[in-house]
């Protein structure tokens, strides 16, 4: 008799085949076997396909009819376009924010996160230092009470988050954020909106070749080297 999965169930595999994603485990492009991940998991297809639908709707996997998920694989214009669109939502953020008549609270919890990368990126930790660079800038958004900003720029995050950890993971420590985000800081305590939205955009300028050198890299790997088995957990 068949059981239906917990609701639970799906969303703790999107999260554990997301990581796979972001640390490169599944590199971009390469097919997401269900059989094998049920191997890994110890589950059944069921949650497993769920799970594979939940990341199609964070655009980090790609369903192609008849040859089932695969791991997102982007063309330099799209990245280009994710990362476009990224500038002109983080520099809205801060416009949004210097329009607060308080910016003690904001400023605070800007200093905490700037605090938070510095630390990861002490530590070699790539992930951490992604997670507080999202946290500073969603910050700004929250600060307005402006949901919807907030929740798309969220969502743009987690679609990008293997191109940043692409980055990172080869430049590591990729001190330029912090260059970034306390300028920002300075920036805003003096409501100079225009000069912290210009070292925003700034930054993801420069980072730009980066990630599309990166990413044109873990393509070419994907393409020369047998895809690796996920194994078992």
């Amino acid at each position: 008799m068949d059981v239906k999965a917990p609701a639970t169930i799906p969303y703790f595999l999107q999260e554990q085949i997301r990581e796979l994603i972001v640390d490169g485990t599944i590199r971009p492009g390469q097919p997401l076997r269900e059989q094998e991940l049920e191997q890994r998991f110890g589950t059944s297809r069921s949650p497993i396909r769920e799970a594979l639908r939940l990341l199609e709707l964070s655009g980090l996997v790609t369903h192609i009819q008849r040859k089932g998920f695969r791991v997102t694989l982007y063309t330099e214009a799209q990245i280009r376009h994710l990362y476009l669109l990224r500038a002109e939502l983080e520099s809205y953020c801060l416009r949004q924010a210097a329009e607060v008549d308080d910016l003690t609270p904001l400023l605070a919890e800007q200093r905490g996160h700037d605090a938070a990368i510095g630390t990861a990126l002490a530590a070699g930790d790539a992930q951490g230092a992604i997670a507080a660079a999202c946290e500073f800038y969603l910050a700004a958004a929250r600060s307005t009470g402006n949901t919807p900003l907030a929740s798309m720029l969220s969502k743009l995050y987690e679609q990008i988050e293997p191109l940043r950890y692409l980055l990172a993971r080869q430049a590591m420590p990729f001190t330029g954020i912090q260059v970034c985000t306390r300028g920002v800081i300075e920036a805003l305590a003096v409501r100079d909106v225009e000069r912290a939205a210009g070292m925003t955009r700034s930054y993801l300028a420069d980072v730009l070749p980066g990630v599309l050198e990166a990413y044109r890299y873990a393509s070419l790997q994907d393409e020369e080297e047998p895809a690796p088995r996920y194994g078992r957990a």
